[in-house]
């Protein structure tokens, strides 16, 4: 049997026993997680600082970097997060719908665990964690398939976690590392449908354009994120410059970060002035020509710097002549992630949020926000921009399932 076809084996073996705990064993094997990662800080930072060393002798762009890091507010972070997911109620069990039928056959809509997951992401560590966490308080298996990148410190928590969750009597192999970062144990993963009920890439559009094109199970699509922030003619400019300054420079590593934005012309040039104030270089811009009459560009923007996901300290810029065309221009490019619109006007307001298509869509307010833990879901396994099954920051419910019980006196079906 193939590495990968045994990692799938030994999920499939460990799920219907995790599927079968309850409440409060999955909830204090989750604090036994969250208790290993404060009590081991050191060796998470040690290991962590081998991938750091790795992606620096390989020219990794600081913004990736960055990206990759943990200290020991990052680690804290994933133990605050993996508490709240104890916090979040246990959605196994609850009941959906039903009721009797007029034969008296009684019908039950009960809600249940996925299964196994399969999760494929790149550098981030923390999501090892938050994945690992949402899966198991969902009562379902997890492999994780994270980047060469961040091995090292992947292997530590995932041996941290298998650790914690085997104090509880809960198989270990409910949480498994693909620890082969091949491309090709990767696609044999993607194909794994004899063993894994859903796959969830996070990572960047190619990653996640990959495991859509080669993948036999069933994909939801994620982070992707070309967001964009629209400064429409009665925004409050100081209001506007601080969101985009935040939406752009907070994290520009991370998928709720904006890539673009799109300023009404008739307040373009006091905008730009004050935007080049804040930045004064910082981020490089590619714009239109009218951007670039009032703050220096990078180059002049095509189509593919629109569609750009730059995750670095660079974004796009046009400027439009309305709501409308900005809300085009968003629905044409857009990733379906997160969008604002700095406004004072209802009508703007209400128009740009009922006809954007994307998952999150924000007035006055940074596309930061588009995060389950600041939505108050507990750690995220992602943000879904697609619309089946799960949308936007994904939490436990959108890892589970339902089935119908059906309980009988001996009726046939005539």
């Amino acid at each position: 049997m193939e590495y990968i076809e045994k990692l799938g084996a030994a999920a499939k073996q460990a799920a219907p026993v995790l599927a079968d705990c309850g409440t409060n064993v999955k909830n204090r094997a989750l604090s036994e997680i969250a208790k290993r990662l404060g009590e081991n800080v050191d060796g998470i930072i040690a290991a962590n600082k081998l991938d750091i060393e790795n992606a620096k002798k390989n020219g990794m762009a600081a913004a990736m970097v960055d990206r990759l890091t943990l200290d020991e507010k990052r680690i804290a972070g994933m133990a605050e997060g993996v508490e709240q997911v104890v916090s979040l109620p246990d959605p196994i069990g609850e009941i959906m719908g039903g009721g009797e039928l007029p034969n008296g056959l009684r019908v039950v809509q009960k809600r249940v665990p996925m299964g196994v997951i399969g999760m494929i992401f790149e550098s981030r560590p923390n999501v090892t964690v938050d994945a690992a966490a949402l899966c198991f308080k969902a009562g379902s298996a997890v492999i994780l398939r994270g980047g060469s990148d961040a091995i090292n410190s992947n292997k530590f928590l995932v041996n941290l976690m298998r650790g914690a969750v085997a104090e509880y009597g809960v198989p270990e192999d409910c949480i498994q590392l693909v620890e082969d970062t091949s491309r090709d144990i990767a696609t044999a993963m993607m194909k794994l449908n004899r063993y894994i009920d859903l796959l969830i890439p996070r990572g960047s559009g190619r990653l996640i354009r990959t495991v859509i094109d080669n993948a036999t199970i069933p994909v939801i699509q994620t982070g992707e994120g070309n967001c964009h922030v629209f400064v429409d003619e009665s925004a409050d400019l100081d209001m506007a410059v601080n969101i985009i300054d935040n939406a752009k420079t907070q994290r520009p590593s991370v998928c709720n970060a904006i890539e673009s934005i799109l300023v009404h012309e008739s307040i373009a040039p006091e905008f730009f002035k004050k935007l080049d104030e804040r930045w004064q270089g910082r981020v490089a811009v590619i714009g239109d020509e009218k951007t670039a009459a009032n703050i220096k560009v990078e180059k002049l923007a095509d189509d593919a710097d629109y569609a750009a996901e730059f995750l670095d300290y660079k974004l796009s810029s046009k400027v439009v002549k309305s709501v409308d065309e900005a809300i085009e221009h968003i629905n044409k490019f857009g990733t379906g992630h997160s969008e604002c619109i700095v406004t004072k006007s209802l009508e703007n307001a209400g128009k740009f949020q009922r006809r954007v298509d994307a998952a999150a869509v924000y007035v006055n307010a940074s596309t930061r926000f588009t995060d389950g833990f600041e939505f108050g879901l507990g750690a995220e396994i992602g943000i879904s921009t697609q619309k089946l099954h799960a949308r936007g920051p994904m939490g436990l419910t959108a890892l589970t399932s339902y089935k119908y019980l059906i309980d009988g006196n001996g009726q046939v079906r005539a």
